[in-house]
């Protein structure tokens, strides 16, 4: 394991085209390695298999890519820890940290609705917890013993102190019944292998992160430092979608921005630096760090980040310019069998983006 002390993790999920927030908190985590000299590393979480698609998964390099979010080793396919999963799982139960559960799904079903109809919260009732069930080929999940009484606490670098009764948190699934890890399980192995030191993403995990942290001091592993960025919401305060308008970072791409006009509007939803709004990449590695993250939500401005773009055409010469142009009318091939002879004449395309780089937004605003 690298013993590095600065390494983070972009942990994406192929279950659909990544958007804003995912790339959010990747570049986030990007920012932070480079600033502090770490490694920005890769995990493709590819556990779902019916929803995991090939085609997300490479829309995920391919945004990556666009956006020069370069990562330092091989990504890591979740998929392929299986057998490390179900291996930590045994050591946990050996250990008397976990135990086999043999309750039936109808039965944790009808528990469930019991405790709903009373106002209680849902939670297993440890039936099989003290039993010590045998691997005899009875069908089981393994579930944490989580402790019964205190109370867990976690040092979040951007909300503060966050400390939760041990008495609300359920006996966790950790393997399914066929073998699968859950989620927190799984994570909380692949971090550790990983050598993540700091974990950094949406506020949305915190509860989650309750749950990994006992499971982290269950296996005995050394607790990672926690940061959980603020949510990203639409015109209208509701979390960012579809509704909203183009939520993909490739979608942006196809119509015309450049890929340092996205990282500097997506860095600042819930990042600062005074009163600065323009940032080139170079700005944002060296002033990026966790102490600017802001607690509350941060709105997505369609109409600032179109300004923004027209900044940083504007910002660069017309032969960089030209050449981004170049790229996107190819890409998108708007001309049809003539574009790359259009493009031959390398000349006449910077002045045309001199003609028109004072007032453009977009590429798109250039060619039309």
């Amino acid at each position: 394991m690298n013993s590095h002390p600065f390494r983070v993790r972009f942990a994406p999920s192929p279950t659909g085209f990544p958007h804003v927030g995912n790339f959010r908190t990747a570049l986030y985590n990007f920012l932070l390695a480079r600033h502090y000299g770490g490694q920005f590393l890769l995990r493709i979480e590819d556990t779902d298999k019916e929803r995991s698609r090939p085609e997300y998964e490479e829309a995920i390099y391919e945004s990556l890519r666009w956006m020069g979010l370069h990562w330092d080793e091989k990504p890591v396919h979740q998929s392929q820890n299986l057998p490390r999963h179900q291996d930590e799982a045994r050591r946990l139960i050996g250990a008397g940290h976990a135990y086999r559960c043999r309750c039936p799904a109808e039965r944790i079903d009808a528990l469930r609705e019991q405790q709903m109809a009373a106002g209680l919260k849902p939670m297993y009732d440890g039936l099989c917890r003290d039993l010590n069930h045998p691997d005899d080929g009875t069908p089981f999940c393994v579930r944490l013993k989580s402790p019964d009484s205190g109370a867990t606490r976690i040092s979040d670098r951007v909300r503060g102190d966050v400390t939760v009764s041990n008495g609300e948190v359920d006996d966790l699934v950790l393997l399914r019944t066929d073998g699968t890890p859950t989620f927190n399980f799984a994570v909380v192995v692949d971090d550790h292998d990983m050598g993540i030191t700091h974990v950094i993403r949406g506020d949305d995990h915190l509860n989650n992160t309750i749950k990994q942290v006992l499971i982290y001091e269950a296996l005995e592993y050394p607790i990672p430092q926690f940061a959980h960025l603020p949510q990203i919401l639409g015109s209208d305060k509701t979390r960012l979608s579809k509704r909203h308008g183009a939520t993909g970072v490739l979608e942006y791409r196809d119509q015309g921005y450049l890929a340092d006009a996205m990282i500097n509007y997506i860095a600042r939803l819930g990042w600062g630096h005074g009163d600065q709004e323009f940032f080139t990449r170079e700005d944002l590695i060296r002033l990026f760090t966790i102490e600017e993250i802001n607690k509350s939500a941060a709105v997505f401005d369609p109409q600032k980040l179109l300004w923004l773009n027209g900044e940083h055409i504007r910002a660069k010469s017309a032969g960089e310019v030209a050449d981004l142009f170049a790229d996107h009318m190819r890409r998108m091939q708007y001309l049809g069998d003539q574009t790359e002879a259009f493009f031959n004449d390398r000349r006449r395309v910077v002045k045309i983006v001199e003609c028109t780089q004072v007032r453009a937004k977009t590429l798109d605003e250039i060619y039309q």
